[in-house]
């Protein structure tokens, strides 16, 4: 059965990173974009990430440009605002797209996973994917549920 584990990507610096490096930890894969009324979460997905890391957690962002061009900067220019602004010390990865023919193949296999109120096409920034220690899709949270109030949700999964 395909998993997030036979996946690779991009991190921000160029590094290509296999997903399979996370094997045995909870996920949660989330496309960012710095100029969107939700960019704040990032706050509270580095506060999640802080609280659970020792656990298990492992916060993944997908910088994505695809949504009212929200994402404009280059990598290094996202990797700077995320630290600068919101101390964000979880992973980035370089920008994807997560939609249509360009997009990533992880994307791609997360919605055939777990598709949305209106399908399996990301609708906006901050879609969250928690991903279960397995490497399979558990739930898909909309852009407007708070890393706060996926939290019961992350400590079932990391089973704490």
């Amino acid at each position: 059965m395909p998993s997030v584990y036979d996946f690779s990507a991009k991190l921000n610096n160029g590094e290509v990173k296999p997903l399979s490096d996370y094997r045995g930890k909870v996920l949660l894969i989330v496309n960012t974009a710095s100029k969107c009324g939700f960019t704040p979460q990032y706050k509270g997905l580095e506060e999640l990430y802080q609280k659970h890391c020792a656990q298990g957690l492992e916060i993944l962002g997908f910088p994505c440009d695809q949504f009212g061009h929200q994402e404009p900067g280059t990598d290094d220019e996202i990797k700077s605002f995320c630290e600068l602004n919101y101390g964000v010390t979880f992973p980035l990865f370089a920008k994807i797209e997560v939609n249509g023919d360009g997009a990533d193949p992880l994307y791609k296999f997360l919605k055939s996973q777990a598709g949305g109120l209106l399908g399996e096409g990301i609708k906006w920034n901050f879609t969250k994917f928690l991903v279960g220690r397995d490497g399979q899709v558990l739930e898909r949270f909309a852009p407007i549920t708070t890393p706060a109030a996926i939290e019961s949700h992350v400590v079932k999964a990391l089973g704490v």
